[in-house]
């Protein structure tokens, strides 16, 4: 997708974080918008920062988790623009923990947001893209699903989070090869960041009454929430830098997207392990320090 002019961008989790930062970025690059996100009080912040800056821009309140309110937030764009020409499956949580102590509802929580959220806007946004397609001579289409190097990589305390984000990658990268299939003319990015200030180590103050917490945190969940808090508050790479990194990939038709590059080794090490059909090397082998906290707060 080269020209963002004048098109359409839908945006889940649009109201704080990456989410914002693409809708300011797009915004930038002429675009007009529809925001979604489940925390009203932000949608609408930042509602108002993009209308003072003359955007054209309209926002749902919407829980990904349910595909009534993500066809509602289609209809609605297509009221709005007539047409949406780019979708960022973006809305997201983060939940850390022994895997064994995660509850029901943890489970349904994370992977209702994380994977639901994300196939509902795939199977809904890709039909309407491609109608769009037929009428619009020329039109360039691109969906980015926000995925994690927790989708690459899998870290301890971290499972329920690691399984929701690693079915992220592969939905994309079947979404991929089925519009390439097809001779769509639309692509697909995923994207993979690592530690970024974004408020994702917040994310149970959104945590819907209907997936309540069903006991007290225990003691690895406790340790993994301040762990990531610390990491994610302590990133050096901005959500902006992040929207900046990512629209340069949808312009280069770049599919993976990962914000720290330096983390693949990671990923080549897990790789390394698969063809060699080695059980899987320690996460902490390079940083063994990080390890020795996580066993410590445990």
């Amino acid at each position: 997708m080269k020209n963002f002019e004048g098109k359409v961008a839908v945006i889940t989790g649009g109201a704080s974080g990456f989410g914002r930062e693409f809708a300011l970025k797009a915004h930038a690059l002429g675009m007009k918008l529809v925001l979604a996100d489940v925390q009203q009080d932000a949608l609408d912040a930042t509602l108002a920062d993009l209308r003072a800056q003359g955007g054209q821009a309209i926002g749902l309140r919407c829980d990904v988790r349910h595909s009534a309110e993500v066809q509602a937030l289609a209809d609605a764009a297509m009221r709005e623009f007539g047409a949406v020409h780019l979708v960022f499956n973006n809305a997201g949580v983060g939940f850390g923990g022994l895997l064994w102590e995660a509850s029901e509802s943890d489970w349904d929580w994370v992977m209702g947001v994380n994977v639901t959220g994300v196939a509902h806007g795939v199977r809904i946004f890709t039909r309407l893209m491609l109608e769009c397609a037929k009428r619009e001579p020329g039109y360039e289409g691109h969906i980015v699903n926000t995925a994690s190097m927790a989708g690459v990589l899998c870290p301890p305390v971290m499972g329920v989070y690691n399984v929701s984000k690693h079915a992220v990658v592969a939905l994309t990268e079947s979404l991929y090869h089925d519009l390439a299939l097809v001779g769509a003319p639309i692509r697909a990015s995923v994207l993979c960041p690592y530690f970024v200030p974004t408020g994702i180590h917040q994310s149970h103050r959104n945590r819907p009454e209907d997936a309540p917490m069903e006991a007290k945190p225990t003691a690895s969940q406790m340790a993994a929430q301040a762990m990531v808090s610390k990491a994610v508050t302590s990133g050096k790479v901005s959500a902006q830098d992040v929207a900046q990194l990512t629209f340069a990939a949808i312009a280069e038709d770049k599919f993976y997207i990962f914000t720290h590059p330096q983390a693949l080794d990671g990923v080549a090490l897990r790789a390394r392990d698969m063809v060699a059909q080695a059980n899987p090397a320690d996460p902490y082998t390079a940083t063994p320090q990080v390890r020795d906290a996580l066993r410590a707060m445990l």
